[in-house]
């Protein structure tokens, strides 16, 4: 008889198993990393499936970050959106524009009822993701800003202090004829070239890229990055092409194979760049801060973020939102946070993840992690230096990237790439404007 009771119990024990399975509610996480990163999402999605079992987050790579937003704008019309998209720093506008695509993270965090205090958040990187008014859009996943990467050996070897200083581009100058003279095949490289040579380069040097507070201040703003600084450097830039000082690879972060295989001297690229080159390079390395032109007043002030934010999208249950604010929450702990910014190279995004890493010893261990970091928080950023908030323009950085491959290759002077692509640029913001009003 026993036998018979414990044999029955066992069986409907079995038979709720697959109804407590069917309890779980499941979200989906569209994403656009890969590589290193990739598997770094991938151990935080498993991280928080395994901490609870109430939810499960799905993470789905959806291609490049342009890729990734036009399969989430695509999925929206089709009404298969998924709960979370991540979107880069430049489609911020163009979200912000999507009426009816998306619920704004400071409701979704207060309808759940979890704590939530947007105050906690660095605010160098939350403002580029909030309404004038504070409150959050999107929640600000992945954010990185410009550095310089120097590999030490290659100095060495060019009979170069690996100490020189290299804080301004005049003396990038003098090592790149150095460089070139001791015969380096690449002296010098850049990743995302309209990012750190034209957005984040006008921001560091205090000098708008566009007008209305780089489009925080209205839809009729227009571009302006053809001023007599922007034209200097880009100016220079050509020269440094011609004469095989800077070797260009690509309009993302192609160059990165590059330096990290050591055949390049110096890169300028994203601080997340960080969890390759710490993975892959076989020779010494420094994180030193994004060069400045010295003699510009107001330089160096402070680098805008690049990266992603989190948007949700809208059209789901509020059982799923509930889902979708605990992944938030998750993500937002400083444990998890301090760990992705240790591992990635991207800025913690709360300042309790910062004295976490700090107070670990991280930075004291690994010189040069918190170079970003400084860079982006020393100064109060100004009306030029707090981000770009612009329509299409993700299309508008491939105009500029044109421009700017006619200038390396000799087609065109500096000046007359600047005002092409300003001019370019400008008529599709009319466009958006349009559209949006």
């Amino acid at each position: 008889m026993q036998k018979i009771a414990l044999g029955a119990l066992l069986a409907a024990i079995t038979s709720l198993a697959p109804l407590a399975a069917m309890a779980q509610t499941e979200i989906q996480f569209w994403h656009a990393f890969t590589g290193r990163l990739g598997e770094l999402l991938d151990e935080q999605v498993a991280s928080f499936n395994a901490d609870q079992g109430d939810y499960k987050v799905t993470a789905t790579h959806k291609g490049n970050y342009s890729e990734a937003l036009n399969a989430g704008i695509a999925a929206f019309r089709a009404g298969e959106q998924p709960h979370i998209l991540q979107v880069f720093e430049v489609g911020t506008a163009t979200m912000m524009a999507a009426k009816g695509a998306v619920k704004p993270v400071y409701e979704v965090m207060e309808q759940s009822g979890l704590p939530f205090d947007p105050n906690a958040y660095l605010a160098a990187v939350t403002g580029y993701y909030t309404t004038p008014e504070g409150q959050m859009l999107s929640f600000p996943y992945n954010s990185s800003t410009q550095v310089l990467y120097v590999n030490r050996d290659a100095l060495t070897g060019a009979g170069i202090d690996p100490d020189t200083d290299l804080s301004t581009w005049q003396k990038v100058d003098e090592v790149l004829d150095q460089l070139k003279t001791a015969g380096h095949a690449c002296s010098y490289t850049t990743s995302w070239q309209s990012w750190v040579h034209l957005e984040s380069f006008s921001a560091y040097h205090n000098v708008p890229f566009a007008t209305q507070e780089n489009g925080f201040g209205g839809l009729d703003t227009e571009l302006v990055f053809n001023g007599p600084v922007q034209v200097q450097h880009i100016d220079k830039m050509g020269e440094w092409a011609r004469d095989g000082k800077f070797i260009y690879a690509g309009r993302r972060n192609e160059a990165g194979a590059n330096f990290r295989s050591g055949n390049c001297a110096l890169f300028t690229e994203s601080s997340a760049g960080y969890a390759g080159v710490k993975a892959e390079a076989q020779f010494a390395f420094d994180i030193r801060p994004l060069p400045y032109w010295e003699g510009v007043e107001g330089a160096p002030q402070n680098t805008i973020i690049g990266g992603a934010s989190l948007w949700v999208m809208a059209g789901h249950e509020a059982e799923e939102y509930k889902a979708v604010a605990a992944f938030l929450n998750f993500l937002s702990s400083p444990e998890i946070q301090a760990k992705w910014h240790q591992d990635t190279g991207y800025l913690p995004i709360t300042s309790a993840a910062g004295e976490v890493t700090r107070a670990a010893g991280f930075y004291d261990a690994n010189p040069g992690t918190d170079v970003a970091v400084i860079q982006m928080t020393t100064k109060e950023p100004t009306e030029n230096s707090k981000g770009l908030r612009l329509g299409s323009f993700d299309q508008i950085r491939a105009i500029i990237d044109e421009e700017l491959e006619a200038v390396w290759s000799g087609d065109k002077d500096a000046q007359a790439a600047l005002d092409s692509a300003v001019e370019r640029g400008n008529q599709l913001l009319r466009r958006f404007e349009q559209a949006s009003n």
